[in-house]
């Protein structure tokens, strides 16, 4: 038996995903053009119309060593899937080896290329004020689970 690796299964082997939980509050209103973020504070301004989940159970910095090393190739799909009761919302972006996964507090979507240890994803396909706002208004209640289920895929 060889221990040749066909091309579907290596690439079954370049993909991780990780789950994260977040909640809802009071002062979301997802109306930024340029990024999404979910944090671990747990509490949010008028200000921080990025924001679409606060109190997450993680930042990037405790992302899986591997999901980390497959997000920060410049041929990486990053997929982030939010759900809020019977709400679904997914942005897909590209990862970059200029990512670091630094931040312990939130993780950010962005629509631009710019990257700094608080950013998930680059060039993506959507922002918070994308989100559906039948999500959002879910979103509002502080007692509202958000499930954030984030995957990184090398690209063919």
């Amino acid at each position: 038996m060889s221990n040749f690796i066909t091309p579907e299964v290596e690439l079954k082997l370049m993909f991780e995903k990780v789950m994260v939980t977040a909640r809802g509050h009071s002062n979301i209103t997802a109306r930024h053009r340029t990024t999404l973020e979910i944090t671990r504070e747990t509490w949010l301004t008028p200000r921080g119309d990025c924001i679409v989940g606060v109190d997450a159970s993680m930042g990037l910095a405790d992302f899986p060593e591997r999901f980390r090393r497959l997000a920060c190739r410049d041929d990486a799909v990053i997929t982030l899937r939010l759900r809020a009761g019977d709400e679904c919302f997914v942005v897909r972006g590209r990862g970059s080896r200029y990512l670091t996964f630094s931040d312990g507090m939130s993780m950010v979507v962005r629509r631009s290329s710019y990257t700094c240890g608080r950013t998930l994803m680059i060039r993506a396909s959507a922002a918070a004020r994308d989100v559906p706002r039948r999500m959002v208004r879910l979103l509002r209640n502080p007692e509202q689970v958000l499930i954030a289920e984030v995957s990184v895929q090398l690209q063919k």
